[in-house]
């Protein structure tokens, strides 16, 4: 990936704004055409929205757009349908007990109104707030019941002759309780935002489990069996790598072997699932800037589960843009499938999302940018000026490829935002345009939203602000 040095976030405002422009029409256009009893909208055919998929793990994002749209434009309208949406349709959500998504789902609705609220971009509303709240502090519990413990009680590090933290369980995918995936790092948030509330789960004989203990259990194990460092692991262990799934032995809690759900194989990084990664462990390390360091004490301390985030996040960046991205900032879908060989070294050119060998992925490109971002924020505020540069410029970088031709969706009867998103390759589930081969052209609302929230980002630091969900 080549780095543009030269971008900053006041540079990108009129891209920014084109963004927000688009946005709101496809957004209400969205809301006036799809019908509820079809589910939720997960991703275009011939670009229109579509309801196909595991679970409702995207309903979160669609009405989360809106709320991002108020809080960039203070267009009422848009803060009136997020509103009306979130209290219509998302309390199954809250108390759903199946899926691994309630940071998406519900962090997206009920969180960015509480952080409106909270930022006095509305006014004050007791009753509203205290709604939202117990709907963060009932999803953070939810999700953390889905919950496996594994065989592991000694202390990891990814760092050398560093302290650890313990990878002795995690929060399980819709797959099943022997099944741990990357994604679900960035659902962790539902989890220390309801501890932020003063929450806990509840267990059996009234044992209160600690959620943000949970959710860093879950980061060690997710960073220690997902994640590689290149420490000789296995015979495809390369730094920053990110297997999709990992499988556990469910009568003893062994690890058994990588796997993937969306990705080409176990052994190469589904992208977007790197991408879940590199934004999911910049955010904890901004979430562990708030803890006291005595809450950490009892999972290692402060020191230990800094390193564990830090090194994640950083190995993951790293090999994103030094590995398997596109010059331009892109990656396709995985970073070495089938086919990606006749793409030549894809690094040293900008991706092409209409080659007939590979398809790209824009949405992983969205949620990565936000993760650089914010880790390089982190690192500057820390005085690691160089690195925090780095992973900065990057995110920039992206942003300034995504919010332009041909991925940002200016066809008005194109419901999507950002185009070239891929969902589930393997299953075929995307839809190749008539004379190409591989799929383009098409939304999806992880990628819509992500656009929304990197566009949102950036606007707050070109005026001097920031915001977090924390």
């Amino acid at each position: 990936m080549k780095i543009n040095a030269a971008l900053t976030p006041a540079k990108l405002q009129r891209k920014v704004a084109r963004v927000f422009d688009l946005a709101g029409r496809k957004i209400r256009a969205l809301d006036a055409a799809w019908d509820p009893t079809k589910g939720t909208p997960v991703f275009t055919v011939k670009g229109r929205y579509t309801s196909r998929g595991w679970t409702e793990w995207t309903q979160g994002f669609q009405f989360g757009m809106a709320f991002l749209h108020f809080d960039a434009t203070g267009d009422t309208g848009m803060l009136r349908l997020g509103r009306e949406k979130t209290v219509k349709f998302m309390a199954s959500h809250v108390s759903h007990t199946g899926v691994h998504d309630h940071g998406f789902n519900n962090v997206s609705t009920y969180g960015n109104l509480r952080r409106l609220m909270l930022e006095g971009k509305i006014p004050f509303n007791p009753d509203e707030l205290n709604f939202t709240e117990i709907a963060l502090k009932a999803s953070g519990a939810v999700q953390a019941a889905r919950y496996a413990p594994t065989a592991y009680r000694q202390p990891w590090s990814p760092v050398a002759g560093a302290p650890g933290v313990t990878p002795s369980g995690y929060v399980y995918s819709f797959n099943g309780p022997q099944s741990l995936f990357a994604d679900t790092i960035r659902s962790m948030r539902s989890l220390v935002v309801a501890h932020q509330l003063g929450h806990v789960l509840m267990g059996e004989g009234d044992k209160p489990v600690n959620l943000l203990h949970r959710a860093v259990e879950h980061a060690a194990t997710t960073a220690r069996f997902n994640v590689f460092f290149g420490q000789g692991r296995d015979s495809y262990d390369v730094r920053g790598r990110v297997a999709h799934e990992s499988i556990f032995n469910r009568n003893d809690g062994q690890f058994r072997c990588p796997s993937s759900q969306q990705g080409y194989s176990p052994f190469t990084t589904w992208t977007r699932g790197a991408a879940w990664i590199i934004c999911g462990y910049a955010e904890q390390l901004e979430f562990l800037d708030t803890v006291k360091g005595s809450a950490l004490d009892a999972v290692g301390g402060r020191r230990a589960v800094t390193d564990l985030l830090l090194e994640t996040a950083r190995a993951t960046s790293d090999y994103y843009i030094d590995g398997y991205s596109a010059k331009d900032g892109v990656p396709y879908w995985d970073s070495m499938a089938l086919n990606s060989h006749k793409l030549g070294d894809y690094s040293k050119k900008n991706a092409d999302p209409f080659n007939p060998h590979e398809p790209v992925d824009s949405s992983a490109a969205a949620i990565a940018a936000q993760g650089f971002i914010r880790l390089g924020l982190w690192l500057d505020g820390k005085g690691q000026k160089a690195a925090g540069k780095k992973y900065f410029q990057a995110g920039l970088t992206i942003a300034d490829t995504l919010f332009a031709e041909p991925y940002l969706s200016t066809d008005p009867k194109h419901q999507g935002l950002l185009l070239h998103s891929v969902y589930h390759r393997p299953n075929g589930w995307d839809y190749v345009p008539k004379g190409r081969k591989v799929p383009c052209g098409e939304s999806s609302m992880w990628g819509d939203y992500h656009a929304l929230e990197l566009a949102l980002l950036l606007q707050r630091l070109a005026q001097g602000n920031y915001y977090t969900f924390f």
